[in-house]
C-alpha cells in the first residue's frame, strides 16, 4: 500500500515537486508529526544541579499575568461571536518550564543518600544476559505469552497443539516446549517478577438487628479481594518500560507566548500544591519525589443471559506517568481490588439501614485496602524508578476517576447534588458560582448540624465517614475528576405532535444512515432509536449528529449542540493552554445561552438542574488542577474492564469465577513483567527465528546459508528493531463499520499490493475507469514536476510530455500522522487507511476524501484543500518522453476538487461548507497530485437541507448526490485541531 506523508502547500491545485514539500513541512506542519510531550528532564531547566538545590525553590518570574487566571466571559455578558477565534497548533508548542524547587526527585542510593550529579543508576538486576528463568529459552517464553495472553487458548486446545508438536519433533529426538497445559501454567506461576499476590478481607454487618426475620444481607459475610497497593506501586515504579514517560517533579509549563500549558497530571496546580504542603509537613522531604495515586471504580456486568454477574473492580495508576501511557494502558492501570456488592431483597433494598451499610462498606473497604500507603505519606520511602535510579518518595492520594453515580458514593453526598460545590440540586443552573466543597468545611458542618439538616441543606451524608479521612492531604471533593441528546426527540414530539415528531426522527435516522464512511467511524446503517442510546452510541453519534439535525430542528437547537460539541472536543485535547480554556469557556457560555430554547419550548420547563451539565462549570478548574482531562477519563477504566474482568470471566468455568479471574490477571501481569525484564536486558530483539538463524552462524559454518534458502525469504520479511519500536507506538485505525477494538496497537500488515486487473497504459486505463482526460492530467502533472518553479502558463496539451511508462493501481494507501488527542500509540502516532476502490468489502464503490495543503500562513481550514480520491496509482516516466529522472515509481492520486462556500464556517453548526468544482458541462474538475501532498483523510457530510432525503439514498451515494457538504471537524480530535 502506498504510504501517505505530509501535506505540501501550493497556490495551485496540484503538487509541483518534493523539494517544496520538504520546505513546507519544515516550516509549517512539522509540529503535526512530532510529539510535543514535556521536554526531557535535563532539558527543561538550566542544570540538573539547580533542580536538586532547595535554594532554587523560588520559581523564575514569568511574563505579566501568568499567575492570574484569564478573564473568561460571564453568562450575563453573553458571547460575542458564535464561532470563537482559535490559535493554530504551533502556538501551543512548549516554550519554557519551571520545576518545584523542593520536591524535585533527586536520585539517591538505596540508603536514601543523594548521589552526585550525572551519576549512573545501579544495575537493575543480577540476572545475566541469556538467563530466561523460569523459562528454558526464548521459544518457551514467547510461546507461553502467545498461548495464554494473545490467543487465550483453552486448556484442551493447548494440549492438542503440544501433542501435535511432540509428534512432529519426537522423530528427531526433540521435545515440545511444554508437555501440557499444566506444565505451561506452572511455569508462568513460577515467574518471580511482577508477583503481587491477592489477599482476602472479610466484612460483615455489626449493627442492630431486628428480633425476628433478620434480613439475609445482615447475616452475610462479604469478601473483598485486594492486593497490597504499596507493592503494586513499587512494581509500577520499577517498570523500565515507563522510563521515557515518567515525571519525577511537579512542573509548570508555558508556551513561547507565555501562556500556561496543561498536559500531564504533574503539570497541574494540584501536584504543585501537594508538594508545597509536603515540604512543610513531612520532615526530610527536600529532594524527595511526589508519587500520587490515581484510583477509579465502576461496576460492570459480564453476562445477563447466565444470570446477573456483576463485579466491582478498583483500579490504580500513578500520576507520575504520562497521560499517553495511561490511555494506552501498558500495565499503567492495574486492578488492585474487587469490592463486595451487597444485595438485598426488594423490600429491604431501599431501606435506610441497607443503603447506609452499602455506603459504609465501600468506604471502610477502601480505607482498609489503602492502609499500607499511609506510612509513606508522612515519611519518605526509598524506591526504584523507571530510569533505574533510586529516589525518596512521598505517597499521596490523587484524583479519583468515576462517573456521576460513582462520584455520589465516593464523595459521600446526596444524589442530585454536585460533588464539587454546594449548589442546591434545584439551582444547579444558577449563574452565580456555588461555594466549593472542602474537607475542612464538611468536618465543620458535621460538628455543627444534625444529620437531617446536613442531608437537606448541604447534601452531606452524615452517618458515613469517607475513606479519605483516614489519610493526610486528601480532599475527596477536590480529587473527583469531570443527557442532552434525548431532548431533541422530546422537542420534536412536543412541537409537532407524536406522529409528525416521529416522522422527523425517522428523517434524522435516514440522514445518519446516509453519512459517508470514515476510518474509525461507526456507521449507523439503520439510524438509531433515540430513546435507547447507550454511552458508546452517544459518543459515536456526536461525531455525525450536527449535519443530521441541521434543517430538521430550529437553529437554536443546532447551535446548542454545536457549542456542546465544541466544549467536549476542546476538553479532549492532549494539551490545553490558557487560550484553549478561554475557548472552552466561550463554548460553555454559548451552550448556556442557546439551551434556553429548550426551556422556552417546554421541553425543560423547570430548567437545567442536571448534575452532568452542571459539571461543565467545574471543568476549567479541574484542568488547572490535574492537567488534560483525557488522562483521567472514565473511558480508560471502562476499557480496562475488558482485559481485567470480562475476558478473564469468559476464560473461567463460571463456577466461583472470581478466584479464577484473579489468577488469570496475576498470570497476565507476570508475563508482561517478564517481557519487560527480558527486554530491558536486551534479550528480546528481533524474533525467535532471526535469533535462531543468527545463533547457527558462528557454531555451524555454512549451516545458516544452507538453511536460509529453504525458508521462503523469511529473513527479508522480518522487521528490524526500529520498525518494531515504531510499530508499537502507532495505532492503526482500520475502518469501523462495526465495533472496533480500539485498544489494539499495531501496524498495517503487509506491503503495498498492486491490483492486477487494471490496464498498464494511461490511455487504456482512462477507458477502463471511464475518465478520458487521465492522460492529459498526467501530462500536466509531469510538466509541473519537471518545471516546478516556472511561472509560465501551461503549454498546449499536445506539447506536454507523454505520460508513458507502466501504471500500477492500488485500492488503498496508509496515512501516518501525529494525533495525541485521539486513540494513538504512546508516541501519539496514528495510522489510517485511505480507500479508492470500485468495490469495498465486496459491495459498492468507496472513494474517500482527503486534506491537502494550501496556504501555510492561514489558520485552520483556510490552510487546507479538500479533495476526493478517485484513483491511487504509481508510474515511472519514460526517459524518452520526459526529462524527469527517478529510480522509483511516483505515487499519485487522481482527485476531484472541492472549494469552500464562503469565507467563514456555517453560523449554526460551526462547520465549513464546501462544494465540488465543476466544468461548464457540470462534470467535476479533476487533477493529479503527488501522494506526498496528502495530509490525511477528510470526512464530508452532505448539507441535507430542509427537505426530506430520498429513502433509497445510501452512504455510498452521498458524495455524488448533493450540491454542498460539511467538512466534519468532529470526525476525530485531530480533525478538530486542523479543520476549524
Amino acid at each position: 500500500m502506498a504510504r501517505l506523508h505530509r501535506a505540501i502547500s501550493l497556490p495551485e491545485k496540484w503538487c509541483k515537486n518534493l523539494s517544496g514539500l520538504t520546505q513546507h513541512i519544515n516550516a509549517v506542519h512539522l509540529e503535526l508529526f512530532r510529539t510535543p510531550s514535556p521536554l526531557p528532564q535535563n532539558s527543561r531547566s538550566a542544570s540538573p544541579a539547580s533542580r536538586c538545590d532547595p535554594a532554587s525553590s523560588s520559581p523564575p518570574a514569568g511574563p505579566d499575568g501568568l499567575d492570574s487566571p484569564r478573564a473568561f466571559c460571564t453568562d450575563e455578558q453573553g458571547p460575542e461571536p458564535d464561532v470563537p477565534a482559535q490559535r493554530s497548533a504551533c502556538d501551543d508548542e512548549p516554550g519554557w518550564v519551571e520545576y518545584h524547587g523542593v520536591l524535585n526527585g533527586c536520585p539517591c542510593n538505596i540508603d536514601g543518600e543523594d548521589l552526585p550529579d550525572q551519576a549512573a543508576p545501579p544495575p537493575r538486576t543480577d540476572a545475566l544476559f541469556g538467563d530466561w528463568d523460569p523459562f528454558d529459552n526464548r521459544i518457551q517464553c514467547e510461546l507461553a505469552e502467545f498461548l495464554f495472553k494473545r490467543e487465550q487458548m483453552p486448556q484442551s486446545n493447548i494440549n492438542t497443539l503440544l501433542d501435535l508438536w511432540a509428534a512432529d519433533v519426537l522423530q528427531y529426538g526433540g521435545q515440545p516446549p511444554f508437555s501440557d497445559y499444566v506444565n505451561l501454567y506452572r511455569t508462568i506461576d513460577s515467574i518471580k517478577v511482577g508477583d503481587v499476590p491477592w489477599q482476602c478481607l472479610r466484612v460483615s454487618y455489626d449493627g442492630p438487628r431486628p428480633d425476628h426475620d433478620v434480613p439475609a444481607w445482615m447475616k452475610e459475610t462479604y469478601e473483598i479481594w485486594f492486593r497490597d497497593p504499596r507493592a503494586v506501586t513499587l512494581k509500577m515504579l520499577a517498570n523500565p518500560d515507563f522510563a521515557d514517560s515518567f515525571e519525577t517533579t511537579p512542573y509548570r509549563e508555558f508556551t513561547a507566548h507565555g501562556e500556561r500549558r496543561y498536559g500531564n497530571l504533574m503539570s497541574g496546580d494540584w501536584a504543585w500544591r501537594q508538594s508545597d504542603r509536603i515540604s512543610e509537613e513531612v520532615p526530610n522531604s527536600d529532594g524527595a519525589m511526589l508519587v500520587s495515586h490515581i484510583f477509579g471504580s465502576d461496576k460492570t456486568t459480564v453476562s445477563v443471559a447466565t444470570g446477573q454477574n456483576d463485579f466491582y473492580p478498583l483500579y490504580m495508576s500513578l500520576g507520575n506517568l504520562h497521560n499517553s501511557v495511561r490511555r494506552a494502558h501498558r500495565d499503567s492501570i492495574l486492578p488492585i481490588a474487587f469490592l463486595a456488592i451487597p444485595k438485598a431483597e426488594r423490600k429491604y433494598a431501599d431501606s435506610a439501614t441497607f443503603r447506609r451499610f452499602r455506603r459504609q462498606l465501600f468506604h471502610t473497604s477502601l480505607a482498609a485496602i489503602l492502609q499500607t500507603l499511609k506510612p509513606g505519606m508522612s515519611t519518605p520511602e526509598v524506591v526504584r524508578c523507571p530510569d533505574g535510579h533510586f529516589r525518596r518518595a512521598v505517597w499521596a492520594i490523587g484524583p479519583y476517576i468515576a462517573d456521576y453515580p460513582e462520584q455520589v458514593l465516593v464523595a459521600n453526598i446526596v444524589q442530585g447534588w454536585c460533588p464539587a460545590c454546594l449548589h442546591y440540586p434545584a439551582k444547579l443552573d444558577a449563574k452565580e458560582a456555588g461555594q466549593t466543597r472542602a474537607r475542612v468545611h464538611t468536618e465543620a458542618l458535621l460538628r455543627t448540624f444534625e444529620s437531617s439538616a446536613l442531608w437537606d441543606d448541604y447534601g452531606v451524608v452524615a452517618d458515613v465517614t469517607p475513606f479519605t479521612h483516614e489519610f493526610p492531604r486528601a480532599n475527596i471533593n477536590e480529587l473527583l475528576s469531570g443527557d442532552l441528546l434525548h431532548q431533541v426527540g422530546q422537542y420534536l414530539i412536543l412541537e409537532h405532535g407524536e406522529t409528525r415528531g416521529k416522522e422527523l426522527l425517522d428523517e434524522i435516522d435516514r440522514r445518519l444512515a446516509a453519512t459517508p464512511p470514515f476510518p474509525g467511524l461507526r456507521h449507523f446503517k439503520q439510524g438509531r432509536d433515540f430513546k435507547q442510546w447507550t454511552g458508546d452510541d452517544s459518543k459515536a453519534l456526536m461525531k455525525i449528529y450536527l449535519p443530521a439535525i441541521s434543517g430538521v430542528v430550529p437553529a437554536e437547537i443546532v447551535r446548542t449542540f454545536a457549542a456542546f460539541l465544541e466544549f467536549c472536543y476542546l476538553a479532549r485535547r492532549s494539551h490545553l493552554t490558557d487560550s484553549t480554556l478561554a475557548q472552552m469557556d466561550d463554548a460553555r457560555c454559548r451552550f448556556n445561552q442557546h439551551r434556553e430554547f429548550f426551556r422556552d419550548s417546554k421541553v425543560r420547563p423547570t430548567g437545567f438542574s442536571l448534575p452532568r451539565q452542571h459539571s461543565l462549570e467545574h471543568y476549567l478548574q479541574h484542568i488547572r488542577n490535574f492537567g488534560a482531562p483525557s488522562g483521567l477519563c472514565s473511558s480508560m477504566t471502562e476499557a480496562k474492564h475488558i482485559k481485567a474482568v470480562k475476558e478473564p470471566w469468559r476464560r473461567s468455568n463460571r463456577f466461583e469465577a472470581l478466584g479464577q479471574m484473579l489468577l488469570t490477571n496475576q498470570r497476565l501481569e507476570k508475563l508482561s513483567a517478564a517481557r519487560v525484564d527480558f527486554t530491558a536486558r536486551g534479550m528480546m530483539s528481533g524474533t525467535c527465528l532471526s535469533t535462531s538463524l543468527a545463533a547457527l552462524q558462528p557454531t555451524q559454518e555454512g549451516s545458516a546459508e544452507a538453511i536460509a534458502p529453504a525458508l521462503p525469504d523469511l529473513d527479508d520479511n522480518l522487521p528490524d528493531r526500529e520498525h518494531l519500536v515504531e510499530a508499537a507506538a502507532v495505532v492503526d485505525m482500520e475502518d469501523a463499520d462495526a465495533d472496533v477494538d480500539q485498544a489494539a496497537v499495531g501496524v498495517v500488515p503487509g506491503p503495498r499490493v498492486t491490483e492486477p486487473h487494471y490496464p498498464r497504459s494511461a490511455e487504456d486505463l482512462a477507458l477502463h475507469i471511464e475518465i478520458p482526460t487521465l492522460p492529459i492530467l498526467l501530462a500536466r502533472f509531469l510538466h509541473e514536476q519537471v518545471h516546478p518553479d516556472s511561472d509560465e502558463p501551461l503549454p498546449p496539451d499536445d506539447a506536454l510530455p507523454y505520460p508513458a511508462g507502466r501504471i500500477h493501481v492500488f485500492h488503498s494507501a496508509v496515512s501516518t500522522f501525529y494525533a495525541p488527542s485521539d486513540l494513538s500509540g504512546v508516541g501519539g502516532m496514528r495510522r489510517e487507511h485511505v480507500r479508492a476502490t470500485p468495490s469495498w468489502r465486496k459491495g459498492h464503490a468507496r472513494y474517500d476524501c482527503v486534506y491537502l495543503g494550501k496556504d501555510p500562513s492561514a489558520p485552520g481550514f483556510r490552510s487546507l484543500h479538500v479533495a476526493r480520491v478517485r484513483l491511487l496509482f504509481s508510474f515511472r516516466p519514460d526517459p524518452l518522453f520526459s526529462s524527469l529522472e527517478t529510480e522509483k515509481d511516483i505515487p499519485c492520486a487522481l482527485v476531484e476538487w472541492f472549494s469552500p462556500v464562503g469565507d467563514e464556517p456555517d453560523t449554526d453548526t460551526g462547520l465549513w461548507e464546501v462544494e465540488p468544482d465543476l466544468h461548464e458541462d457540470g462534470s467535476r474538475i479533476l487533477g493529479v497530485v503527488h501522494l506526498d501532498a496528502v495530509l490525511r483523510s477528510a470526512h464530508l457530510i452532505p448539507v441535507f437541507g430542509e427537505n426530506p432525503i430520498p429513502q433509497y439514498l445510501r452512504s455510498y451515494d452521498a458524495l455524488d448526490s448533493f450540491r454542498a457538504y460539511y467538512v466534519n471537524k468532529y470526525a476525530d480530535h485531530h480533525a478538530h485541531e486542523i479543520a476549524f
